[in-house]
């Protein structure tokens, strides 16, 4: 598979702080093949310096491909990455929180599955392979596999981490699909909804997570675990539009 650029999708919401940090990052990055990059930035009302922050490194790094958008008013998740990947103009791109928490130089693990000619969706799995994961909360773990577990049995996918922020996607195939959610349900939504793409051939692969703490800035709750759950079943059990 020919890929010549790769779209890689950033919701940012008061990222102030750390932003520039994962730009560096992203910018370091040698894709295989030469691949180009395609930075979008999608600042989803930040309160904080982010805009500031964003507007500086594209000043001070001129020849980096990064595309900057701006919601007036806060959206949620969801409604930053739906922004992003109508703009998007890479054969392939990658979804990328603009915190820490998932490391650029992996993005070479996502790609070899697509280069290769085996697939055409990759997923990032926080839960297996022998790469670095933090040690943090038990709960979100038991969380993030029982909605994993769920979403499985109305996708009839196998996956081991369906939360994952890393999903490397063929681009016009996921600009086909009509995306509803505006939160943190876009992760179940687009997994059953690409499940049901004929002859789709979807692949995970391990990668590492490097977590944040609520007082480092992690911002999923409860609340959006409740969310997933709804979701699951409106588009799994109930097959929403």
């Amino acid at each position: 598979m020919i890929i010549n650029k790769l779209s890689i999708i950033i919701p940012a919401y008061n990222e102030g702080r750390t932003i520039h940090l994962i730009l560096d990052k992203i910018k370091a990055v040698q894709l295989l093949n030469d691949i180009q990059k395609e930075v979008i930035i999608v600042n989803d009302c930040s309160a904080d310096d982010t805009e500031q922050a964003i507007r500086l490194y594209q000043q001070t790094n001129p020849d980096f491909n990064i595309q900057y958008f701006k919601h007036e008013v806060n959206k949620g998740k969801g409604a930053a990455l739906h922004t992003g990947i109508a703009k998007a103009t890479g054969d392939y791109l990658i979804i990328q929180d603009a915190d820490l928490e998932y490391d650029p130089t992996e993005y070479n693990d996502l790609l070899k599955p697509v280069v290769n000619g085996f697939a055409d969706v990759v997923y990032g799995s926080r839960f297996m392979g022998s790469n670095p994961h933090r040690i943090l909360f038990f709960w979100h773990t038991i969380g993030n596999r029982w909605l994993t577990f769920a979403s499985n049995m109305f996708s009839n996918l196998n996956l081991t981490d369906m939360e994952t922020c890393y999903k490397l996607f063929n681009t016009k195939m996921i600009q086909a699909i009509s995306l509803t959610e505006r939160r943190f349900g876009f992760e179940p939504e687009i997994t059953i909804k690409i499940a049901r793409i004929p002859h789709i051939r979807i692949y995970e692969v391990g990668i590492s997570y490097y977590g944040r703490t609520y007082h480092e800035g992690k911002k999923i709750g409860w609340k959006d675990g409740v969310r997933a759950i709804f979701c699951i079943l409106k588009y799994g059990l109930f097959k929403a539009k």
